[in-house]
């Protein structure tokens, strides 16, 4: 039986509960640290099974493309909008365009979205399998030379002035369309359609980077999710001091991962730290492989895509030596250094301020701060490393041209990344880095962490 909207979300909400109730209060907490207590999980973390998977997000994409697309396009000033994707080589902004479950753009299959005086969009499909809703058929059958043929007719027959086509020299989501695809385009268009032709960039990264009401309701889940395996694979249920290597943890989140069916989008990467390791480069990450041992202070950083939505998670974890029941003293406030980071940072947040001003701003706060803090915070959604407004890189605190230029707009997720330096008075002065990073909102006011932050260390036992 078909489930309804309703019920659809209705599942989508239980099962948000039931992947943040699994995961200890920590993994909510917000607030102040709660130190010594450890963030662990129990039972298994729910998910979705692939048919309710596809329901929801062909209900998200049809809601995007009835409310989002006309808005985005009268935007960015476009008549029309056209993509057009071959098997394999598809562009990158093809999958977030079409109903699921869909592996690859059938030999060719050519998209086309007109804005009508009403300010409704049409949308069409030019293909010789038709993708059905929320697409109607403006051709099917025949031959390459006829497909080519029927979507220059469509383009003629409703005379837009403005048609964007996907080329840019800085944005790679938004260059999906091959020069034998355009060239092939400008031959079969009429005499003076070639100079109607203009990049659709800002429309490509504008519909990449925003969140609907319908995503912000289920994005939370999908970073409980992520947060939940962290803090398993954290626990003495995964490490064994003095046996597990950090190998060991990162392929136990791989497995954990594969086995709730939620893709990676990069392999989880886990290290450690340790007194009598200096870690004084400035500049450098600080983090070596090997066998765990009591003492140590680990790291992983995680990203996953579930309903077409993508994290990306850093967070920390410390090994007790025998009889102790928390961190040392300076461990604790290395993760205090770390959440103070954050707020300055998540505070130098504002609409229409460009990424490179809020790096400016959460440096010079971090310096006054007497923090010693490396930002390079990024958009997150459709994909990991999302299009949007670049928040400084690792190996570049200063201007980042053109994506550090994009300005913030609301209902926007990133990844609030970065890391600070801090002494460690039980380890004789040598620095820890705490590697943070946490999924995030910015409705247009503020910074809100979808599944909380951590503020506490996870334990191993």
């Amino acid at each position: 039986m078909r489930l309804t909207q309703l019920a659809v979300l209705a599942i989508a909400t239980s099962l948000l509960t039931t992947a943040l109730a699994v995961a200890a209060p920590g993994l909510r907490d917000s607030g102040p640290p709660q130190q010594g207590r450890a963030i662990h999980s129990a039972g298994d973390l729910a998910v979705l099974p692939g048919p309710a998977r596809v329901e929801v997000e062909n209900r998200i994409l049809a809601d995007r493309l009835d409310t989002l697309l006309p808005r985005l396009m009268a935007e960015s000033g476009l008549d029309m909008w056209v993509v057009i994707n071959r098997e394999y080589a598809e562009d990158p902004v093809y999958f977030t365009l079409v109903p699921q479950p869909s592996f690859a753009a059938r030999r060719t299959t050519m998209l086309v979205f007109f804005r009508k005086a009403d300010g409704t969009v049409e949308r069409l499909s030019v293909n010789r399998y038709p993708l059905g809703g929320p697409y109607t058929a403006a051709w099917s059958g025949g031959d390459l030379d006829a497909q080519w043929k029927a979507l220059a007719d469509v383009i003629v027959s409703r005379n837009p002035q403005r048609i964007g086509i996907n080329v840019s020299r800085h944005w790679p989501v938004a260059d999906g369309l091959t020069a034998a695809l355009r060239d092939r385009l400008e031959e079969v268009l009429p005499a003076g359609y070639a100079q109607r032709l203009t990049p659709a960039e800002p429309l490509v990264i504008r519909w990449l980077e925003t969140r609907t009401p319908a995503e912000i309701e289920v994005y939370p889940q999908v970073v409980a999710l992520a947060r939940g395996v962290i803090a398993e694979a954290f626990s003495e249920r995964v490490i064994t001091p003095g046996v597990t290597r950090t190998e060991d943890v990162a392929w136990y989140i791989r497995s954990r991962f594969e086995g709730l069916g939620l893709p990676v989008w990069f392999f989880p990467d886990v290290n450690l730290q340790r007194r009598g390791t200096a870690c004084t480069a400035e500049g450098a990450f600080c983090g070596e492989e090997g066998v765990i041992q009591r003492g140590d202070v680990l790291h992983t950083d995680v990203g996953i895509c579930y309903l077409k939505l993508c994290t990306d998670t850093q967070e920390m974890g410390y090994v007790l030596r025998l009889g102790e029941t928390g961190p040392p003293a300076g461990l604790l406030a290395a993760m205090e250094a770390g959440n103070r980071w954050q707020d300055l940072l998540t505070a130098s947040f504002s609409t229409g301020r460009t990424g490179n001003e809020v790096l400016a701003r959460a440096l010079e706060a971090s310096r006054k701060a007497g923090l010693r803090a490396s930002v390079y915070s990024h958009p997150l959604g459709f994909f990991g490393h999302a299009p949007g407004p670049t928040i400084g890189m690792w190996d570049n605190q200063g201007r980042t041209a053109v994506q550090g230029d994009w300005p913030l707009h609301a209902n926007t997720g990133y990844a609030i990344e970065g890391n600070i330096r801090h002494a460690v008075a039980e380890w004789g002065g040598q620095f820890v880095q705490m590697k943070l990073e946490q999924s995030a909102l910015f409705d247009g006011e503020r910074v809100i962490y979808l599944a909380g932050r951590q503020t506490s260390w996870h334990l191993v036992r």
